[in-house]
Order: structure tokens, then sequence, then C-alpha cells
């Protein structure tokens, strides 16, 4: 078993898929394909089941992964030790995060205390975030949704409400505050499922015995305020948006008649991982500045 193999099964696993592996390896599909029937051969059992031109990880498999992404996340943070210790360059840092813009005054002030540094960013859901992480692919997750576990740690970076923006002149928008149950009829605009704006719509309709009416939703966060503000319908939005917009696009904001109507921002990482230096003073930065407002 060599890690070239190792690596080449990683990839097949994570993507269930032969050629999208081979693509991210940017080797051949067949150089693929044999590799994995060879550590098939050698192990003595399959990884995958097939039918047809599809390939789906097996049990056995799925016990085969964890093992191996521990080991590859070992190596890989031996090798990033030791080129820290070598002192060749100044550093990286990896983040996953469902939403890019928070971070960066973080990473402007990572910059400045440590010019050059290398700085790869990964925008993924929570479901996501576990594997990036657990594969070594990121130093940190910025989760606004549950991420834990016994082999991950993490500190509370920030806790803020969150609002229902509403359009100008929409029937709500003279008020200060709104029920769950109010809002029945109402067409969102949203996330797709597994962003924590969706989760926690969905969690506060369901808790009325009712299921929101999302009439618009994708992975562009950005653009969220800008359909609200075309009348598209309405959305919740943090706090953190409702600064960064102030008075542009004219949305009227409402609070939500829900006590866990918050977003809770925590910062997670592998325990027993090796961060670096620069990967230390990122994790400092964000700890005292990330959102330093947020209430």
């Amino acid at each position: 078993m060599d890690l070239l193999s190792l690596r080449y099964f990683q990839a097949v696993a994570r993507y269930q898929h032969i050629s999208r592996a081979a693509e991210e390896l940017r080797v051949a599909q067949p150089s693929v394909s044999r590799t994995i029937i060879r550590l098939e051969k050698e192990l003595g059992i399959a990884l995958f089941d097939r039918q047809g031109r599809r390939i789906r990880l097996n049990d056995h498999g799925a016990a085969f992964l964890v093992r191996v992404e521990r080991a590859l996340a070992e190596l890989d943070d031996a090798r990033r030790e030791m080129t820290d210790a070598a002192g060749t360059g100044p550093g990286r840092v990896a983040v996953a995060a469902e939403t890019l813009f928070q971070l960066a005054g973080v990473l402007s002030a990572l910059r400045t205390l440590r010019p050059g540094v290398g700085v790869r960013l990964f925008q993924a859901p929570v479901g996501s975030m576990r594997q990036h992480l657990h594969s070594a692919e990121v130093d940190f997750a910025l989760a606004s949704q549950p991420l834990a576990g016994p082999e991950l740690c993490s500190v509370e970076l920030a806790c803020e409400e969150v609002f229902l923006a509403v359009p100008p002149g929409h029937a709500l928008s003279g008020r200060d505050r709104v029920a769950v149950a109010d809002l029945a009829g109402e067409e969102f605009v949203s996330t797709r499922p597994g962003h924590w704006q969706r989760a926690l719509l969905d969690r506060l309709f369901a808790r009325e015995g009712l299921a929101p009416h999302v009439v618009c939703e994708g992975d562009e966060v950005a653009a969220t305020p800008e359909l609200i503000g075309a009348g598209l319908g309405i959305g919740l939005m943090p706090a953190v948006a409702r600064r960064a917009l102030g008075e542009r696009g004219g949305l009227a904001w409402l609070r939500v008649d829900a006590p866990d109507c918050r977003r809770t921002l925590t910062l997670v990482w592998r325990r027993r991982a090796y961060l670096s230096p620069a990967a230390l003073d990122f994790r400092r930065l964000a700890m005292e500045g990330l959102m330093p407002d947020a209430s």
C-alpha cells in the first residue's frame, strides 16, 4: 500500500465518481480505476459497490476511509511542521466558511502581520466542513451551525441576533417585530438546505408546525439583500449584514419573536492537529476581532 494509492482512494471516496476524482488528481481516469482495483486486491475486499459505471463507497470502504484520512492528515501535518521548522516561507492558512466576506478584516490583519502568507479559502456548508477538517485540507472551519465531535476543538467567536429583512412597501415594513406564525403565508428568499440561514428558517417554522414557502434559494448569500430589495420575498439576515448595509437598499428590519433567532459563529479545528505559526496568528486575530460588534 503506497501513499499514492491511498490519495487516489481518498479522492474517489470523496466524489464517489472516478472521473471527478481523476480531474482533481490531474491524472487519467484509467490510472485511477486501475489503482483502486489494485488496492482492493491487495486488501482482499471490495471498498466500493459498482453498478454499471456508478461507484459507491460501501461499509468496508467507509471504515477504511476513516483510517486513511487520519493517516494522511498526520503526514500532511508532519510535512507542514517540518517546512515551518526549516523556515522556508511565510507560512500558509486554509479556512472553510459558509460565507467568506466576514473573513476580509482578519485576513488583512494577518497579511499585515505576515507579509506573503499563503491563504486558501473554501466556501462550504457545514457538512462539507467536517470533511475538509478530517482530510487536513483546512486548518480551521468557521461555522454558523453546530460542528462538534471528540476529534474537534472549537471556540465561540460571536453570537448575534438574526433579523427579518423585508422590502420597501411590504405590509410588514412598518412593524418592529413579528411572530413566526404570522409569516406562514409569506414568500422567502433563502439559501439552499445545508446553510445556516436555511437551517434556522426551517427550525423556526417547524416549531410552529409549519414549513416556510421558499421561492428563491441559492448559495450566493451576498445576493440575498438585493433579491429581497427587488421584492422577490422576505428573508432572515444577521446583524452583521444589517450593519454593513446601513440604509442601502431601503430594507426594513424586524425582530423575530423567538429567543433562538440568533447565529453563533464558532472557529473549529482538529484536536491534536499541527497548527503553524501563521495558523496560530490567524486564530488569535479571529478571536480578537472577527466580529467585535456582534451582540
